[in-house]
C-alpha cells in the first residue's frame, strides 16, 4: 500500500488494552512530584504488572505444519470441504497477528462457500470486520461499481425448487368421494377438488381417499385446525394452480402451518419463500425465526438469519436476539445454519467476545461452539476459548476441565491456562513442571519462556524474560518487565531504553503508556504530552491506570505543565518531526494542530499517512474518512475519497476520482494520486512518462515543503527507473534541500548506480544519523559496503526491528555458501517462528530441498502457498519437490 511513500515497516497495529499501572498521581498540578526519586510506593507499584493475557486464539505449537496440513487438505477435499478449512486457516493466522492475513482467508472462505448459510455466515462476518466501511460501498457506486461484500444475498431465488406434487391425478385413480370437497370452518364453507388436494400430500391424499370416514364425505369440518377461511381458500387456489395468492404474511403462517401438519412439501416450500420476502428488519426476523425453527422451515430461518447477522454487533444488545441464538438444540441449529453451526457461532462468539469476554452470552455462544465442533482442530478452539472465558470469570474447576479437554485434543498453548491455575492455587511448583514437560517434548517457543517467567524470581525470572524475547521478541510482556524493573531501582532512564526498544518496531499502547510514566518520572512533560496525544490518535477512548482514568484527562493535566504553541509553532515543529522520521512525534504534533481552527482535512490525511507508515492500516482509514467529511471543497473531497478507494484495492476507481478532481480545480494532491496509482497499477514502461509529467504538473501547484519534497523523492525514483540518473539526482538533492530526509536513499541509490559505492555508503551513514527509526536505514546500507560491515549493519536492523526479514534471509544465504546448512535452516526457523514470511519459508522449503529434506522442503512450500496462493516462484517449486516425493 502506498509503496512509494513510504519504505517498508513489519510494526503492527494490535488489539489494544489498557494496562492496570497505578504509579502515576492523578491530583491536578501534582506532576511535578512525580521523579525518578519519588517515594517508594509509586516506584514498587510497577513491579505490579498484569500478567500477560492467555489469549483465546488457536495458537498450535507448529503453525507451520498446521497450515501445510489445510493447504494439502485444500487440494484434494471436495468443494463443501473448503469454508472450513480457509476458517481453519483464518484461525490460524488471527494467532499469530497476522490481520491481513486472518482476513484474505476469510475473503475466500466466503468465496468458496458452497452453502447459503456459509455464504450469509461469512458476508456477515466480513461486513462485521470492516465495520466502518461501508462509505467504500457508496464510492464505488459513485464510479458506476458495485461492491459485493455489504450486499444482502438474495439466497431465496438461488435455492432451487423441487417438485413435490404427488402424481396421483392420473385418471385411473378413483376417488371414493365426490370430486369437490367441502371444508367448514365456523360459518364458512370452502370448496376444494379433492383430486387436486389429495395430491398436496401423502397424508392428505389418505385422508381423501383412504380408509377414513372424510374419504367419504362431501362436508369436512376444519374448525379446529388452527386456519382460517381466507387461509384454506389460498390452500384450494395452490392445490389448483400451484402458485401463491397475493396474502398478509398472517395468512401465509397459517398456511405454512397448514402445510406442517399434513406434510404439504410443496406448499411449505412456496409459503416459506413467500415469508421470506416478508423479513426486512431485525423484528421481522426475530418473529419469523421462531417459527422457523418451530417448523423446521430452513429458507425463511435463512433468510431471518441474514438479516440478524447484518446488524452485528448491535443486535446482540437484544435480548429477543440473543435468545434464538441461545436456546437452538442441534436441529433447531440444523434448520437455522445448515451444516454451518460451527461458522456461526464462531462468528457469534467472536462479536461477543469483543463485546465482553467474560459475560453469559459469551459463554452461551461458546458453549454452542463446542457442541457444534465436528474434528479435533475445531473442538481444540472451542474448548481453549471457553476455558479462557471461564478463567476470566473465575470458574476454577470448569476453567480446568476445559483447559485439560483442550490440551489432551492437542492444543499445546491450553497448557498456559493449566499453569494459571496451578498458580492460583499457590502450586507454582506444578506450574513449572507442566511447562517443562513441554519444553522437553519439543523445540521451545518464546511464550513458554515467558509463562515460565512468572513462577520464577529474581534473576531466573529475567533469564526467562531475555529467552523469550530472544524467541520471539514480539513478545510485549518482557520489555515491559524490565523497564519496571529499571524503574524501581531507580533507572528511568535505563527503563525508557528497553521500552523504546519494542517501540522501535511495534506500536503498542501499553508501550506507549509506559513510556509516557517514564517521561513523567524524568520531569519531561513535553515528551509525556508527546505520548498521551499518540495514544489518543490510535484511541480516542483509551483509559490509562488500569482503566481509572481517561487518556484525554491525563492529557489535560499534562498541558497544565507545558508551554503552549501557537501555528506557526506547530507547522515547524511537525516539519522537524517529519524530517527526522519520528512518526510518533508527528502524530502527536498533528493531534495538537486539529484543536485549532486549522484546515481539518488536510491535518487528516496527513495523520493517514503517518499511521500508514507505522503499519496502522484501520486507524489511517479512518483518518482517511475523517478527512473526506472534513474536507473544505468537492475537488479536495475527491482526492481523500481517491485514495480511501486506492488503499482498499480499488485503484482503477481511485484514478477515477483524480481525475474528477482535477476537472474541477488542477492541484498538487489530485495529480500526485493520478501519478501514484498510475505508476502503482501499470506494468507497461511507457507509463513512466506519463507518471513524470503528473508529478512534474503536481510540482506546479501550491503546496508545501512536506508533499513537494515527497513529490521530488517520487519523481526521482521514477527516472532511476528509466536510468535518467543525473534527474534523479537533481530531483533527490532538491527534496533534500527542503528537508526530505529519505531522499538520502534516492541520492544513495544514483551513487550506486554509478558505481560509487563508498558515496552510497555516505549518503546512507547520513540518513541513520538524521532519523530516528532507522532499522530501514542500516538494512539499505548494508548493500553499499563489505561483508563483515554489511553482517554489522544487518545485525544493528535485527536489533531495531527483528521483524525485518532481510537480514535473516542475508544470514542464512552466507551460511549456505559456507556449506553450513543447519545452520543456515535454523537461522530461518529462529524467524518463522514469530513471523509467517513468505520468503524466508521459500527460502527454507529451497534449503529442504537442497540437502534431500523432500518432505519438510514440501511442508514448507505449502505453508509459503497458505500465505501466498499465487506466489509464482513458489508453485514452481512446490511442483519440482512434489516430482521428486517418492
Amino acid at each position: 500500500m502506498r509503496k512509494l511513500f513510504f519504505s517498508e515497516s513489519t510494526c503492527k497495529e494490535t488489539k489494544l488494552h489498557s494496562a492496570p499501572h497505578s504509579w502515576l498521581p492523578l491530583e491536578r498540578g501534582k506532576l511535578s512530584k512525580f521523579s525518578g526519586h519519588a517515594g517508594g510506593s509509586s516506584i514498587d507499584s510497577l513491579m505490579k504488572m498484569p500478567e500477560p493475557a492467555v489469549l483465546p486464539h488457536f495458537k498450535p505449537a507448529d503453525y507451520v505444519d498446521i497450515l501445510a496440513q489445510i493447504h494439502e487438505e485444500l487440494e484434494s477435499c471436495p468443494p463443501d470441504g473448503k469454508s472450513c478449512l480457509y476458517l481453519l486457516q483464518f484461525q490460524v493466522f488471527r494467532g499469530l497477528g497476522e490481520a491481513k492475513l486472518s482476513r484474505r482467508s476469510l475473503q475466500s472462505a466466503w468465496e468458496k462457500a458452497s452453502t447459503i448459510h456459509e455464504k450469509l455466515i461469512f458476508g456477515a462476518w466480513l461486513k462485521y470486520e470492516k465495520k466502518g466501511e461501508e462509505a467504500i460501498s457508496d464510492l464505488l457506486g459513485s464510479c458506476g461499481k458495485c461492491s459485493q461484500e455489504f450486499r444482502l444475498l438474495d439466497f431465496v431465488s438461488q435455492v432451487s425448487t423441487e417438485s413435490y406434487e404427488m402424481s396421483c391425478d392420473d385418471e385411473s385413480d378413483e376417488f371414493r368421494g365426490s370430486a369437490v370437497v367441502h371444508f367448514r370452518i365456523r360459518d364458512d364453507m370452502i370448496a376444494c377438488d379433492r383430486r387436486k388436494l389429495a395430491a398436496l400430500s401423502t397424508p392428505l391424499y389418505a385422508m381423501l381417499n383412504g380408509g377414513f370416514r372424510e374419504s367419504y364425505l362431501q362436508v369436512i369440518d376444519m374448525s379446529q385446525n388452527g386456519i382460517s377461511p381466507i387461509g384454506m381458500r389460498a390452500v384450494s387456489k395452490f392445490s389448483l394452480s400451484g402458485r401463491l395468492p397475493y396474502l398478509s404474511a398472517d395468512a401465509i403462517l397459517e398456511m405454512l402451518d397448514f402445510a406442517n401438519k399434513f406434510c404439504c412439501k410443496g406448499l411449505k416450500d412456496a409459503c416459506e419463500r413467500k415469508l421470506a420476502s416478508f423479513v426486512c428488519t431485525r423484528q421481522d426476523a426475530i418473529e419469523f425465526m421462531e417459527c422457523a425453527l418451530e417448523l423446521g422451515c430452513s429458507i425463511l430461518a435463512a433468510s431471518c438469519l441474514q438479516v440478524l447477522l447484518n446488524e452485528l454487533p448491535e443486535c446482540l444488545n437484544d435480548e429477543q436476539v440473543v435468545r434464538i441464538f441461545s436456546c437452538t438444540n442441534k436441529q433447531q441449529r440444523l434448520t437455522m445454519a445448515g451444516n454451518a453451526s460451527f461458522s456461526l457461532y464462531c462468528l457469534l462468539s467472536e462479536v461477543s467476545m469483543r463485546a465482553n469476554q467474560t459475560s453469559d452470552v459469551t459463554v452461551c455462544f461458546l458453549e454452542k461452539l463446542v457442541e457444534s465442533a465436528s474434528d479435533s482442530r475445531q473442538k481444540q478452539l472451542a474448548l481453549h476459548q471457553l476455558a479462557c472465558t471461564r478463567l476470566l470469570r473465575k470458574e476454577y474447576a470448569e476453567a480446568e476441565r476445559l483447559f485439560n479437554a483442550a490440551f489432551s485434543a492437542g492444543h499445546l498453548y491450553s497448557v498456559v491456562g493449566l499453569a494459571r491455575l496451578a498458580s492460583l492455587r499457590g502450586n507454582k511448583h506444578f506450574s513449572l513442571k507442566l511447562l517443562d514437560s513441554v519444553m522437553s517434548s519439543r523445540w521451545p517457543l518464546g511464550w513458554m519462556y515467558q509463562e515460565r517467567a512468572l513462577y520464577l524470581d529474581g534473576d531466573s525470572k529475567l533469564e526467562n524474560l531475555n529467552k523469550a524475547t530472544e524467541l520471539d521478541p514480539t513478545l510485549t510482556y518482557p520489555y515491559m518487565f524490565r523497564a519496571a524493573s529499571l524503574m524501581k531501582r531507580q533507572s528511568v532512564e535505563a527503563a525508557l531504553m528497553e521500552i523504546n526498544r519494542i517501540l522501535g518496531f511495534k506500536l503498542v499502547l501499553e508501550c506507549l503508556e509506559l513510556r509516557f510514566c517514564c517521561y513523567l518520572a524524568l520531569e519531561d512533560y513535553r515528551a509525556a504530552l508527546c505520548d498521551v496525544q499518540a495514544i489518543l490518535t490510535l484511541d480516542p477512548d483509551y483509559r490509562m491506570i488500569g482503566g481509572r482514568v481517561t487518556a484525554k484527562q491525563l492529557r489535560m493535566l499534562v498541558l497544565e505543565s507545558v508551554e503552549q504553541w501557537t501555528t506557526a509553532d506547530c507547522w515547524m515543529q511537525l516539519y522537524d518531526r517529519w524530517s527526522s522520521v519520528d512518526d510518533i512525534g508527528s502524530l502527536s504534533v498533528i493531534y495538537q494542530m486539529l484543536e485549532s481552527d486549522a484546515a481539518k482535512g488536510v491535518l487528516y490525511f496527513r495523520q493517514s499517512l503517518l499511521l500508514l507508515r507505522l503499519n496502522c492500516p484501520e486507524a489511517a482509514m479512518r483518518s482517511l474518512q475523517l478527512a473526506r467529511q472534513h474536507a473544505a471543497t468537492d475537488h479536495e473531497r475527491l482526492v481523500y475519497e481517491g485514495w480511501i478507494l486506492y488503499d482498499t484495492g480499488h485503484c482503477e476507481e481511485g484514478l477515477q476520482k483524480a481525475e474528477a478532481s482535477i476537472a474541477i480545480q488542477r492541484s498538487f494532491e489530485a495529480f500526485f494520486l493520478k501519478a501514484y496509482a498510475l505508476a502503482d497499477s501499470s506494468l507497461d514502461p511507457s507509463t513512466s512518462a506519463t507518471v513524470v509529467s503528473l508529478l512534474e504538473d503536481a510540482l506546479r501547484c501550491p503546496s508545501d515543503r512536506l508533499r513537494k519534497g515527497q513529490a521530488l523523492n517520487n519523481l526521482g525514483s521514477v527516472y532511476v527507473d528509466c536510468s535518467k540518473l543525473d534527474l534523479a539526482a537533481e530531483c533527490y538533492i532538491n527534496a533534500l534541500k527542503i528537508g526530505h530526509t529519505r531522499a538520502h536513499q534516492g541520492l544513495a541509490r544514483v551513487h550506486f548506480l554509478r558505481n560509487n559505492r563508498t558515496g552510497a555508503y555516505e549518503e546512507m551513514t547520513k540518513l541513520i544519523e538524521k532519523a530516528r527509526n532507522n532499522a530501514s536505514a542500516y538494512e539499505k546500507r548494508s548493500e553499499y559496503c563489505d561483508r563483515e560491515l554489511t553482517k554489522a549493519d544487518l545485525q544493528m536492523v535485527t536489533k531495531l526491528d527483528p521483524l525485518r526479514v532481510y537480514p535473516y534471509r542475508y544470514r542464512a544465504a552466507v551460511l549456505m555458501d559456507n556449506h553450513k546448512e543447519k545452520e543456515a535452516i535454523a537461522e530461518l526457523t529462529k524467524a518463522i517462528a514469530f513471523k509467517a514470511d513468505l520468503n524466508l519459508l521459500h527460502l527454507r522449503a529451497a534449503f529442504h530441498e537442497h540437502i534431500g529434506d523432500i518432505s519438510s522442503a514440501l511442508r514448507d512450500c505449502r505453508a509459503a502457498l497458505s500465505v501466498d496462493p499465487n506466489h509464482q516462484e513458489m508453485l514452481e517449486l512446490q511442483h519440482r519437490v512434489n516430482s521428486q516425493e517418492p
